[in-house]
């Protein structure tokens, strides 16, 4: 998802006549008689705030799939998400056994203050037995507003019983990971898009070159299961990689469009990129790709992209509440159009599971007897750490950039 983040109130244009499907006084009554009518006779009392909302969802709901309506709290639920935070107690959790497992305690947080480890079972939170329940609703059970407090029963490996009070606290959520794949290549993975992503890359890029003797060779930009999130810092990525031209540009029915380009100046100058794609790329992880495919700065390796080719902006309303609203659709700086089409890729890889072969026949070097051989000193090791067994994309990717470097030094030569 792309998001365009607004601060400005939504207040109606009353200078604007020119709408094509003005609403009758007839209209409005209707809609009254449709809300009296579900008020008085609907088999289950509602409140009317209730009715308000679910006909505010429904008319969101009713443009695409990306546009709602988001209450006060789900509305700063976002802001806390393009912020690269959440508040919680600070842990990972997962379901094994039916049982709420901590998986993960995070450095600082609420949780490792009280002492909870990896392994801790949570059997209740604010007093509501939660065996048995869904993963979504225990994070929600565990999340809150900063500040507030929260009582949990843990079992803890050792298999004592304990109840708990912590103060939920902001959390800070990383976006970035890398690592050195095969010596001399980088691996660096965005798992979404937050306001803080294009300095996290750039922090870790220039953490990995300074702990070297010599360049990088190449580097491997994962976005596969990126599903987008704010768009500037996907922009700024893109920027990093480019010295000019155009990296995005948007178009709709409002007067303030976007449309960036690249600075001069790359944050890995001449090192050959590789991005990795699947199906569920999308959204700000598209424009990315894009763009870096339509200047031939990068590879674009895997599956057909997921095609979210819209711009949502988000509205806050007056009563703390907010709108995610498509307002325009984006396009790569070629002028393609990614709505439901997708980034194809210049390599298609497909998502597949990978057999080890299991090979019994010999070579000569099996041979009892064998003679030695002379190996060449000067010979390329396309050996690697990454096996296509654990990740067939990923193999594939360091091959394309291994080639790349061999065919450059024969060019040099």
């Amino acid at each position: 998802m792309i998001l365009s983040l607004v601060s400005t109130p939504v207040v109606a244009n009353e200078g604007d006549t020119t709408s094509k499907a003005q609403l009758s006084l007839d209209d409005l009554r209707t809609f009254t008689d449709v809300f009296n009518q579900v008020r008085s006779n609907y088999v289950e009392e509602t409140d009317d705030h209730s009715l308000m909302n679910a006909a505010i969802r429904g008319l969101l709901s009713e443009l695409d799939p990306h546009s709602a309506y988001m209450e006060a709290d789900e509305f700063r639920q976002l802001d806390n998400s393009s912020r690269g935070r959440y508040s919680g107690i600070g842990v990972e959790i997962v379901i094994q056994n039916k049982q709420i497992k901590i998986e993960f305690v995070m450095d600082g947080g609420a949780a490792e203050k009280a002492g909870l480890v990896s392994g801790d079972i949570i059997t209740s939170i604010d007093g509501k037995d939660v065996r048995g329940q869904n993963l979504q609703s225990a994070i929600e059970g565990l999340r809150g507003e900063a500040g507030s407090e929260v009582d949990i029963i843990v079992k803890h490996r050792n298999g004592e019983v304990g109840e708990v009070t912590l103060v939920r606290d902001y959390v800070k959520v990383a976006s970035v990971f890398s690592r050195p794949v095969d010596r001399d290549y980088g691996y660096f993975q965005i798992t979404h898009f937050t306001r803080k992503s294009a300095d996290e890359l750039l922090e870790q890029i220039n953490y990995m070159k300074s702990n070297r003797d010599s360049p990088l060779k190449g580097v491997v930009l994962d976005l596969r299961n990126n599903p987008g999130g704010v768009l500037k810092p996907a922009v700024s990525i893109a920027d990093g990689f480019l010295d000019q031209g155009l990296i995005v540009y948007t178009r709709g029915r409002a007067e303030n469009q976007l449309e960036y380009t690249a600075n001069p100046g790359q944050w890995l100058q001449d090192t050959p990129v590789v991005v990795l794609v699947n199906r569920s790329t999308a959204s700000a992880s598209e424009v990315l790709a894009g763009a870096l495919q339509d200047h031939g700065r990068a590879l674009i390796v895997g599956e057909r992209t997921f095609g979210k080719g819209s711009v949502q902006s988000v509205l806050n309303l007056r009563n703390g509440s907010g709108i995610r609203l498509t307002t325009s659709r984006y396009y790569t700086p070629s002028g393609r159009s990614i709505q439901a089409e997708g980034i194809h890729p210049d390599v298609l890889v497909p998502a597949v599971e990978v057999v080890k072969n299991d090979d019994k026949r010999k070579r000569e070097s099996d041979l009892k007897h064998h003679l030695d051989g002379e190996p060449d000193k000067d010979s390329v090791n396309f050996n690697s750490e990454v096996s296509a067994a654990d990740d067939y994309a990923m193999y594939q990717a360091l091959i394309l950039l291994k080639g790349a470097s061999v065919l450059s030094t024969l060019h040099r030569n």
